[in-house]
C-alpha cells in the first residue's frame, strides 16, 4: 500500500522543479533585488530576538532540523542571536518530541541538543540578550575569528563529543573567509546532514548593492561553495530546497552530505 505522505513529498519535489521556468521564479528574483537594500530581513524576530533572515529560509531551517534531528548545530555569525535562538529552540522541540514517543520524562535545564555560535564581534548587550532567554542553557557561544587556527580547534574539540551535526555559515561573506569557514567546519556534517551556506544571493544581485563591503558578484560564499565542491565529491547541492522557497538568500547554499 502506498504511503500518503510519501506521495505527497513526492508530489511537492515534482512541482518544485517547474518554478524555475515559470513567472513565479522571474516574480521571486525581482523580489530579492528590490528587498535587499530595503533591508526587508532585518523586520523579524525569533521568539523577541531579531533574526535578520528571510521566512522562508526560517522554515528550511526547521524542515531540515526536523529531518536531520541534529545533536550538535555549529553556527558562524551571531549577530543579535535570533538564529541562535530559533534553532535551539528547535532543537527543543525535537527533545520534548522525542520524550512523549519514548515515554521518558525530559529535565529542561539539561539540554541534551545544543547550539554552539561563533563570531569575532559578539557585542555585549546581545551576549546579555542571548543569556538571559529561556533558550540560552542550550546555548554556547565562542568569540573570535572562525578561521583563526585556535578558533577552529575550539571548536572541533567541542564537537567531538556529538553525532550528528549540521552545519550554518553566516559571517563574513568574502569568498576567501567562507571558502576557509567550508574547509575548516563541513568536515564536521554527519552523513545526510547539511553544511547551509547563506548569502549566497549575492553573487546574483547588481555589484553596486554592497558599497562600503569587500564582497560583491565574483567574490562571495556562492563562489566559495562552487570551488569547494570542485574537490568534495562528498556534498552536493540541494537544489529541490531553493526550488520550492524561490525567495531564499541561499541559492547553491543548501550543501547536503551524501557520503
Amino acid at each position: 500500500m502506498s504511503d500518503p505522505t510519501i506521495e505527497f513529498k513526492a508530489e511537492c519535489i515534482d512541482r518544485a522543479k517547474s518554478y524555475p521556468a515559470t513567472l513565479i521564479a522571474e516574480a521571486a528574483k525581482i523580489f530579492m533585488v528590490e528587498s535587499t537594500q530595503p533591508k526587508y530581513s532585518y523586520n523579524f524576530s525569533w521568539m523577541g530576538r531579531p533574526i535578520i533572515q528571510y521566512p522562508q529560509d526560517m522554515v528550511a531551517m526547521q524542515e531540515l532540523i526536523w529531518e536531520v534531528k541534529p545533536d550538535l548545530i555549529i553556527e558562524t555569525g551571531i549577530a543579535h542571536g535570533g538564529s541562535l535562538i530559533m534553532n535551539a529552540s528547535f532543537l527543543a522541540m525535537l527533545d520534548y518530541c522525542e520524550a512523549i514517543e519514548n515515554g521518558s520524562l525530559i529535565d529542561p535545564t539539561k539540554p541534551k541538543r545544543r547550539v554552539l555560535g561563533i563570531d569575532i564581534d559578539i557585542r555585549e548587550h546581545n551576549r546579555q540578550a542571548i543569556e538571559a532567554h529561556p533558550m540560552s542553557n542550550r546555548i554556547d557561544m565562542i568569540q573570535g575569528s572562525s578561521i583563526a587556527p585556535e578558533i577552529i580547534a575550539q571548536v572541533k574539540d567541542y564537537a567531538k563529543n556529538y553525532k550528528r551535526i549540521l552545519i550554518s555559515l553566516d559571517s563574513n561573506h568574502t569568498h576567501e573567509h567562507v571558502l576557509a569557514e567550508l574547509h575548516a567546519y563541513a568536515e564536521l556534517t554527519s552523513a545526510n546532514s547539511y553544511c547551509v551556506v547563506f548569502d549566497t544571493i549575492v553573487e546574483d544581485l547588481p555589484d553596486n548593492f554592497y558599497p562600503g563591503r569587500t564582497w560583491g558578484p565574483g567574490d562571495n560564499p556562492k563562489t566559495a561553495v562552487w570551488e569547494y565542491l570542485k574537490t568534495h565529491p562528498e556534498f552536493q547541492i540541494d537544489k529541490s530546497i531553493q526550488n520550492k522557497l524561490l525567495i531564499t538568500v541561499a541559492p547553491d547554499g543548501y550543501l547536503k552530505r551524501i557520503a
